[in-house]
């Protein structure tokens, strides 16, 4: 009944019945002040303004209506201020930066917020660079329509939107969804408890037509028993599962949670999508990049190129670089700076331009932001992309995995003991200097250090890319360890005649009668092999295609 009251109200308003149920679904439908908060505070082309309103003046007339029902709490919200606000004659007027939320919660958009979280996409047609999962035949898309969402992983590089499609995919389903939201940096089983009590008292107080989505960021780093946790209620329903993370989730995340869990791979940024991206931020002024310094921004087309180069497929990194690069342009701006408690709360004057150019991009970007992990998969991603272009004989491409995994700060030593690794391993028999070379540059890295070391790196991958490979040695040690583990009844002792006798009691028992010192005769037939494998061949040598 209530919530009929509620539907009613924002009715009355003059509100379309589609446009009141997207606000109270977006606002946890606990009351009518929040869904209209909500609804004032959207962008004009995406509220149906109702024909009998003038466009112009849509909050002036919503307002005439809020204060029909909520007198008491007018001085709380910013919107009922506005007959304060001094007048100012028209040749004085100038555009102002609004305030718009950012997620599911209607909250104020603040200067102070970092450009990368007032432009977090609010639904999932502002998601860039995923279509692969959020594309009209999607099965994300379609369970958005149908408003059942389900229980997912996502899985990608850092800046990629795992935490915006969450809180996209939410505000995107009509129906009525609360999100809640927990890192597990932060929160621990206790956390989970709280959160999945309050998702079953709201599913039990409307009548299950409502239901909790749990967030959980960085979900890689709960244990075992935490991650056990969230089976019963994933299983029961009490709650939509979104995990985050940045690491494989078939090394970090149990199996049970897995089998629950459809895994959803993102895919890192494009250039092409960053720059879309910032290009909106810098077009938006409400809370894009203008809100930042006060004044509206402009930024040259080759200072965005750049950018979006050199930020690796990071959305974050790529935005609130673009908002420091603003802030060094507005450093140039003679008697404009203020500072930011100046700033905080008041419109922007959008007739001082701000420029930002190339110059300030690489002022700002010391040096280029990669994602390497060095304890993560990206390390192993990169150490074998090394080791299969040297195995393929491309010397260049071997040379670029280098230089991605020393700019990503990988300690050299590590890449030279796979180097030595390598020379055995591939080169082998082909070129047994590749050993010494591999050893020579293991030891030249030890005693040299970084950033001289990266030049005996190169040599070597170069010389081991281009020398023979064979895997003789290898498949021959694979095949005699095959042997001994699945020898029938146990292996052989060593023969007699391949046995010293240091003592008397040995040389009686017949320990090393019969052996024939090969030194003094060289062409005496003798073998070396327990009897079971006589003529046994392990190593190919030299290769029966030579």
């Amino acid at each position: 009944m209530a919530d009929n009251n509620k539907m009613e109200n924002l009715l009355n308003m003059g509100f379309s019945e589609e446009l009141a149920a997207q606000a109270l679904a977006a606002t946890g439908g606990d009351s009518t002040v929040k869904a209209t908060e909500w609804l004032l505070s959207q962008p004009q082309s995406r509220l149906q303004t109702p024909p009998s309103q003038s466009i112009s003046q849509p909050q002036q007339q919503s307002q005439l209506k809020l204060n029909k029902f909520f007198l008491s709490n007018s001085s709380k919200h910013p919107f009922t201020q506005a007959p304060e606000t001094p007048q100012i004659s028209p040749s004085q007027k100038r555009p102002k930066l609004s305030v718009t939320p950012s997620s599911s919660t209607p909250i104020d958009t603040k200067p102070s917020e970092p450009l990368s979280e007032r432009m977090r996409p609010r639904f999932v047609d502002e998601i860039v660079g995923q279509d692969h999962i959020l594309g009209p035949n999607s099965f994300l898309s379609s369970a958005v329509k149908c408003n059942r969402l389900p229980s997912i992983v996502l899985w990608g590089p850092p800046g990629t939107g795992k935490t915006s499609i969450a809180k996209a995919l939410v505000n995107s389903c009509s129906c009525s969804y609360k999100f809640v939201s927990l890192s597990a940096v932060s929160s621990g089983v206790k956390d989970v408890r709280e959160a999945v009590e309050g998702a079953r008292r709201l599913r039990d107080k409307i009548g299950g037509g409502k239901r909790t989505v749990l967030f959980v960021d960085e979900v890689h780093r709960f244990n075992k028993s935490q991650q056990d946790s969230f089976l019963p209620v994933i299983e029961d329903g009490s709650i939509v599962f979104i995990g985050a993370t940045t690491e494989n989730p078939s090394f970090h995340l149990v199996t049970p949670l897995l089998s629950r869990c459809r895994v959803l791979t993102l895919n890192q940024l494009q250039c092409c999508d960053i720059e879309k991206l910032l290009n909106r931020a810098v077009d938006d002024l409400e809370k894009g990049l203008s809100l930042s310094v006060g004044r509206k921004v402009e930024v040259k087309h080759e200072a965005i190129e750049l950018l979006g180069s050199q930020c690796d497929g990071d959305a974050r990194v790529a935005l609130n670089a673009l908002e420091v690069c603003a802030t060094t342009a507005l450093g140039r701006v003679p008697g404009k700076v203020q500072s930011s408690g100046e700033s905080e709360g008041r419109s922007c004057d959008l007739d001082d331009l701000v420029v930002v150019n190339v110059e300030d991009v690489k002022e700002v970007m010391q040096c280029k932001h990669l994602a390497y992990d060095k304890a993560g998969e990206e390390h192993y991603n990169l150490i074998s992309a090394l080791i299969k272009s040297m195995r393929g004989s491309d010397a260049n491409a071997a040379i670029y995995w280098l230089a991605r995994m020393l700019e990503g700060g990988e300690q050299p030593l590590y890449i030279a003991r796979r180097l030595v690794v390598f020379a055995s391993e591939d080169v082998g028999l082909a070129d047994p200097n590749a050993l010494l070379q591999a050893v020579a540059c293991h030891q030249a890295c030890h005693i040299i250090g970084m950033p001289e070391c990266r030049l005996n790196l190169a040599q070597c991958i170069a010389y081991l890319s281009l020398a023979p490979k064979s895997v003789a040695t290898y498949k021959a040690l694979n095949e005699a360890m095959r042997v001994v583990k699945e020898s029938v009844g146990g292996n052989e002792g060593v023969p007699l005649h391949l046995r010293n006798a240091p003592t008397k009691l040995m040389g009686d028992l017949g320990y090393g009668k019969g052996y024939i010192y090969t030194p003094e005769n060289p062409t005496a037939p003798q073998s070396f092999l327990p009897p079971s494998l006589l003529g046994k061949k392990f190593l190919e040598w030299p290769p029966s295609d030579t």
